[in-house]
């Protein structure tokens, strides 16, 4: 247990380090492969569009309505963000997104995002049910929580076995309607060396028909998870060993086969894999060292993309689902790309 903490220690600090060298040297796209001008052109560059934040997760586009629009958690404040296309301008979507008490107390990791000490006890990922209903993770309250249209808050699932979950970090549907998420410790001051830690591993669960299931528990600091096109694989990946991975979904939503997609750790480039998005033909653009690395369906790294600031997360967002998003510590950035994403 003490070894898994010192590599989650190692893992956030890499991730911030990365941060500051990223805002020196400016975005940038590094181009791997001519596979990638097809994806992202040439000329495209990256734009910063809201900033000034403490740490920013799970943007999602809400696009029930024309023009739609951007929400996202800023873990810190402990509140749900809502960004305006036709303004530009930032507000509160949902407060109290991660932790409903008065005091955290000593609720949530705590680390220097560059400009202060920030403490993670707010929300995370987020993502939309069929209904178009927020569905998302937190870190201080370990649950994962379902925004109803009239407001109210539904604890979907907050204990497997009797047991508290340790932060739920990241979530997806499945078209059935069933729920996928990752519980690694980072909602947990001390990580898994945490007292409060009561499950002994990292798990990723899936939720359907009220049933919580354990479909995997053989990972590090399970994170960033999405499905293929056809939703035949999910991919997931582990923030502690710097790896992505695929899962052959099975009929009855379990998973098998897991076969490694492609090893970060070589990278000599700081930050870890966070959260992943796919677009229509299947290639996933996922958080990693240096950036947010492309790659194709089978695991080649086309290229890296390079905000200001290391990303912690994306989303497809515009009415056309050509735009990503990117969460970056501190700020919030977009860069226009030539196949659609999908998006729940």
């Amino acid at each position: 247990m003490r070894r898994q903490s010192s590599v989650l220690l190692f893992v956030l600090a890499t991730f911030l380090v990365g941060a500051a060298l990223s805002a020196q040297n400016g975005g940038q796209i590094i181009r791997l492969d001519p596979a990638l001008d097809a994806l992202i052109s040439p000329n495209v560059q990256i734009e910063k569009v809201a900033d000034g934040f403490g740490f920013l997760e799970g943007p999602v586009w809400v696009h029930a309505s024309s023009p739609g629009f951007l929400i996202f958690s800023d873990i810190p404040a402990n509140v749900i963000d809502k960004w305006n296309p036709q303004d530009g301008k930032v507000s509160v979507f949902l407060g109290k997104s991660g932790f409903a008490g008065a005091d955290p107390g000593d609720a949530g990791y705590q680390l220097n995002n560059g400009h202060a000490v920030v403490t993670l006890y707010g929300s995370n990922g987020i993502t939309l049910d069929k209904e178009g209903r927020v569905t998302y993770c937190q870190h201080g309250d370990r649950a994962v929580m379902r925004l109803e249209k009239d407001r109210k808050r539904t604890v979907l699932v907050d204990r497997y076995e009797g047991k508290r979950l340790n932060s739920p970090n990241d979530l997806v549907y499945k078209s059935d309607g069933s729920l996928y998420f990752t519980d690694p410790p980072y909602g947990l001051r001390k990580l898994a060396e945490d007292p409060k830690k009561e499950l002994p591993f990292s798990g990723v669960y899936r939720l359907a028909n009220g049933k919580l299931a354990l479909v995997n528990k053989d990972f590090g600091a399970p994170n960033g998870l999405a499905f293929s096109p056809d939703e035949k694989y999910l991919y997931v990946d582990d923030s502690a060993t710097k790896m992505y991975w695929r899962f052959d979904v099975q009929p009855d939503g379990t998973l098998a086969n897991k076969t490694l997609l492609i090893d970060m750790s070589s990278s000599k480039e700081a930050g870890v894999p966070d959260g992943m998005k796919i677009d229509l033909n299947g290639n996933i653009y996922g958080a990693g060292p240096g950036g947010v690395w492309v790659l194709t369906p089978d695991g080649k790294h086309l290229g890296t993309i390079r905000p200001p600031e290391n990303p912690a997360n994306l989303a497809w967002g515009d009415a056309d689902a050509k735009t990503l998003y990117f969460t970056a510590v501190t700020g919030l950035y977009r860069l226009r790309v030539n196949v659609p994403g999908i998006r729940p």
